[in-house]
């Protein structure tokens, strides 16, 4: 256990981080299964910059990886054309 008082609130900070990263990756996730899911075209081309933006949020914190986030961008983009 920590001894210190930084230590202390540092435990409880990360803990915050760690629940509040964890949300807005899930939530992401969810997105992007919900726009793999469409079969509208026109629903799906409004759908995917929100989908979009939120892959860039979760770069941009480094909850995940640069080159994941473009990857994921290219495979919804390809998705949507396709319809």
């Amino acid at each position: 256990m920590a001894n210190h008082k930084s230590a202390l609130k540092r435990i409880r900070s990360s803990e915050t981080k760690r629940l509040r990263n964890r949300y807005q990756h899930k939530t992401t996730r969810n997105a992007i299964k919900k726009l793999k899911e469409l079969t509208d075209k026109k629903e799906a081309e409004k759908f995917f910059p929100e989908v979009v933006s939120m892959i860039d949020k979760l770069a941009k914190k480094n909850i995940i990886h640069d080159n994941k986030a473009g990857h994921l961008k290219s495979q919804m983009a390809k998705h949507v054309a396709a319809l």
